[in-house]
């Protein structure tokens, strides 16, 4: 357990919470597919694991979508005051990395490499923080090979000519995951087998833990003789590896329940006799326009190919508007209607960078308990808290930042506002919290250097100037002053009786 131990040591500490009363989370969980109370193993900590990529290309929009979800999961969860362990995982040996490698004429490390290093630049384009660890399978041979040992010692596993196989009908709760049974899957089981593979197996639903070498490919010595793992093992291994036999909640997409986390389970429940997972949780798939996205449509989209057109904070707020749970459709409509959603939320959020000083707010300190919303932080707990709900939670930042942009054109026009400016600090303080649980986050830039900026003095003076152009009907003059004041970052509003107020 000293990984674990590393993992909680080093854990970021960026994210601020409250400790709040952790027993109200309740979570579906597919693998008793009802929603059940959150109940960690220890009182304070959870241990989280999460199917990660297949290192052969850049990635797309369902991977844009997992990564996102489960990473404000992995937000909220500490902001409950749990210390998360979170891991995702690198599978960098399977057939589609060396098919390209094959095509590129390099290898399957430098493939694996490349892609890689894009992952974490799409990622970090995203705003998704970094998991406590990455463990690539070909880091973990041992474990695996340990495993895959303990397996056949067992009696849960085969060695067939350099093969090893996993007896699907020795575990007889396979299928519990995604409710399958034998029975079903021995159907034109064959029929989608190669027939030398076939041969060597004693069921055509049995799966591969570990795979004898071929000319040309990379191989590792092992006690069945050079070969390769499977890649359902790899997980296994690494979840062992990492976080410990039994761990709290096992994410993924919904694509993966079989046949890779069925084998997960398998595997892994054989070798300890424990648990895997207590909670498995489940993201939904992702469409394009209405259709499954594939290269032959012509609609598959990379994350950074979907960032070169749309804000990531509205790409976040797109997929958050959805339960995460269901399935959702990435259309330009969509994406250009949570692009103007996020404007909304970004006017929230600026108002204290905006208005704030101006009213003598504390424009850092959120952590005071004196600058908290409890009404509303208490209203969003209760809707996330229901399967991570996060949609609900989205309409309680809604109305705050609703709320504060009113009052910021209130400001901006009367100079004044009736609303108690403590209550709106509140709120202010509350917004940028939650925001934070959320993912979202706002780039708080000087568009005019100070030294280049306008004192107040300098500004007064360009009023009067306007304010006599104007009495004298030369409007040409009064435009061109208003537009010096604009690119200065000046607002400038006309009142009745003749007053002008300013704001930068």
């Amino acid at each position: 357990m000293d990984d674990f131990s590393l993992i909680f040591t080093h854990s970021p500490l960026f994210i601020i919470y409250y400790p709040l009363f952790m027993m109200t989370l309740t979570i579906y969980n597919s693998l008793t597919r009802s929603k059940e109370p959150f109940i960690p193993i220890e009182a304070d900590k959870v241990l989280m694991y999460c199917c990660g990529i297949t290192v052969y290309d850049y990635c797309h929009l369902g991977h844009a979508r997992t990564c996102l979800i489960w990473d404000v999961v992995r937000r909220y969860l500490e902001w409950l005051g749990y210390a998360v362990a979170y891991v995702q995982n690198f599978t960098d040996i399977d057939d589609k990395i060396l098919n390209r490698a094959r095509a590129e004429g390099t290898s399957m490390e430098a493939v694996a490499d490349r892609f890689i290093e894009a992952y974490f630049e799409d990622m970090e384009r995203l705003y998704v923080r970094q998991a406590d660890a990455y463990p690539r399978a070909t880091h973990t041979l041992d474990g695996i090979k340990r495993l895959v040992y303990e397996l056949e010692q067992k009696g849960f596993a085969y060695e067939a000519d350099g093969d090893v196989y996993y007896a699907v009908s020795s575990f007889p709760e396979y299928g519990k995951l995604s409710g399958r049974k034998l029975e079903d899957m021995q159907v034109g089981a064959s029929g989608r087998l190669e027939e030398e593979e076939a041969a060597r197996k004693k069921a055509p639903f049995d799966f591969a833990l570990w795979k004898s070498s071929k000319p040309g490919e990379p191989a590792w010595h092992s006690p069945w003789g050079a070969g390769r793992p499977g890649w359902h093992i790899e997980c296994s291994a690494m979840v062992r590896e990492k976080l410990g036999e039994t761990i709290d909640i096992h994410v993924g997409g919904s694509d993966l329940i079989f046949p890779h986390h069925e084998n997960e389970i398998a595997q892994s429940e054989a070798a300890t006799g424990k648990p895997l997972a207590n909670y498995w949780l489940h993201n939904g798939m992702v469409k394009v326009e209405g259709e499954k996205m594939s290269k032959s449509l012509g609609n598959f989209i990379t994350i950074r190919e979907l960032l070169d057109k749309f804000h990531p904070m509205a790409v976040r707020l797109f997929i958050l508007q959805a339960h995460y749970r269901k399935p959702v459709d990435f259309t330009d409509e969509a994406l250009m209607a949570a692009t103007n959603g996020w404007h909304t939320l970004e006017e929230g959020l600026l108002f204290g960078y905006n208005y704030g000083e101006k009213l003598g707010w504390n424009l850092s300190d959120f952590r005071s308990e004196n600058l908290r919303d409890s009404l509303r932080e208490e209203k969003f707990k209760t809707a996330v808290d229901d399967d991570f709900n996060f949609p609900a939670g989205l309409s309680i930042l809604f109305e705050i930042a609703k709320d504060l942009r009113k009052e910021g054109n209130i400001l901006l026009h009367q100079g004044k506002t009736e609303t108690d400016l403590g209550e709106l600090e509140k709120q202010w303080h509350t917004l940028i919290r939650l925001a934070n649980v959320l993912g979202f986050v706002i780039e708080i830039t000087e568009e005019v250097k100070e030294e280049e900026s306008l004192s107040d003095e300098e500004i007064e003076a360009l009023i009067v100037q306007r304010t006599a152009a104007r009495k004298t009907k030369n409007f040409q003059e009064s435009d061109r002053l208003r537009d010096e004041l604009q690119a200065q970052g000046i607002t400038i509003i006309d009142q009745a009786g003749g007053v002008t107020i300013w704001h930068r």
